[in-house]
């Protein structure tokens, strides 16, 4: 990233987590709640039109466990879990500078604090995601993402796409994080998510096949 890029980021960051933290209770618990619904909704319709046409179904999903102000996922994890078709797995961060590895989880597995506070499953390796829900800071309409700055989903992506493996990204966000009134550059390798969500809806349409 570029010094007046990574510059403009920091007091980004700062902002848009301000923003969120102002969210009434009510407007957070309604909020998860729609965006819980739309990503079941739209994963049940494209697995059936996967299936219509031939094509490999989506069987694994790495999810991620919500940080108390972010949206929460985990009812929607716990319904996928159940589902014998699906595996769902959470990141877990291996050190600084590399991809994060994903392990399976179900409401069963131990859970322990990983390197930053964050709960990480205690439990095997899992396979390469077909679904990625990526938590999203702030993003713009194009599908760029703001993250945390640690950079763990960009390295993570980029060695999914090295490796050849197809998945689909989509973003998890507040749409208090919506970038497009704000001066916002990425860097040259920032990946970005092919489809954006948040609790007033679709910032980036989902990929239906």
């Amino acid at each position: 990233m570029n010094q007046n890029a990574q510059d403009n980021a920091v007091p980004l960051r700062t902002r848009l987590k301000q923003r969120r933290a102002a969210l009434p209770a009510a407007d957070r618990d309604r909020g998860a709640l729609l965006i819980r619904g739309r990503l079941y909704t739209w994963l049940a319709g494209r697995r059936t039109a996967l299936r219509e046409a031939g094509r490999a179904d989506v069987r694994h999903i790495a999810a991620f466990w919500s940080m108390p102000d972010e949206p929460a996922l985990q009812a929607l994890l716990r319904q996928w879990a159940q589902d014998e078709s699906l595996t769902v797995s959470l990141p877990v961060v291996t050190g600084p500078g590399a991809p994060l590895s994903f392990r399976r989880w179900t409401p069963d597995t131990p859970m322990r604090a990983g390197a930053y506070g964050i709960q990480e499953p205690d439990g095997p390796d899992a396979p390469a995601p077909d679904l990625i829900l990526v938590p999203t800071l702030g993003f713009t309409r194009q599908g760029d993402r703001l993250g945390y700055g640690g950079g763990y989903y960009d390295r993570t992506l980029a060695a999914l796409q090295a490796s050849g493996h197809a998945f689909t990204t989509i973003g998890i966000a507040w749409a208090s994080g919506d970038l497009s009134a704000e001066t916002y550059v990425p860097a040259p390798h920032d990946v970005r998510l092919d489809a954006v969500l948040t609790d007033k809806g679709w910032a980036v349409p989902a990929p239906e096949l």
